[in-house]
């Protein structure tokens, strides 16, 4: 009886100890670590999915990994805008965030200092991120210069 009571205290323990050390797994309720539908802030339609990951370098990325085209669209689009790397390159699979930073105020709501592409005209901008509604939604807001100048864009997580 002493010893089975031992090992379950033991076990318990150990549970404990993995979940506090248990790696880089984030808190879905804050991180903005996932799979997000983006939308458009003018016409409020889905039009793709973005997967934000955290690199070994501790920094955000996230790629284009699904297109909504409207029906008169090209399915399978390139960004003919773009200019550099990306230049002619197929924008399913594009990275378009990139180098996000933990802001100091909240270890894992707000993302900063990163940039982001607008495929649609090629231009890149200085990005933020903020997840909201328990993480329900990211306010991704680009902006160039200060974060006044700008837009913003609601996405919403896939479960």
């Amino acid at each position: 009886m002493k010893k089975s009571i031992l090992s379950i205290g033991i076990i318990v323990l150990l549970a404990g100890v993995w979940q506090v050390w248990g790696g880089e797994k984030q808190s879905t309720e804050e991180s903005p670590i996932g799979v997000w539908k983006t939308i458009d802030d003018k016409t409020k339609d889905v039009t793709s999915e973005v997967q934000i990951w955290k690199a070994k370098n501790g920094k955000l990325y996230g790629r284009i990994i699904k297109l909504y085209p409207k029906p008169d669209e090209e399915p399978d689009p390139v960004c003919d805008k773009c200019e550099g790397k990306n230049k002619d390159k197929k924008i399913l699979g594009m990275v378009i965030l990139w180098g996000f930073t933990q802001d100091e105020k909240d270890s894992e709501k707000y993302w900063i200092k990163g940039k982001i592409l607008d495929p649609d005209n090629g231009e890149t901008y200085s990005c933020k991120l903020t997840v909201n509604e328990g993480g329900k939604s990211l306010v991704v807001r680009g902006y160039i210069g200060i974060s006044l100048i700008g837009r913003s864009q609601t996405w919403i997580r896939v479960p």
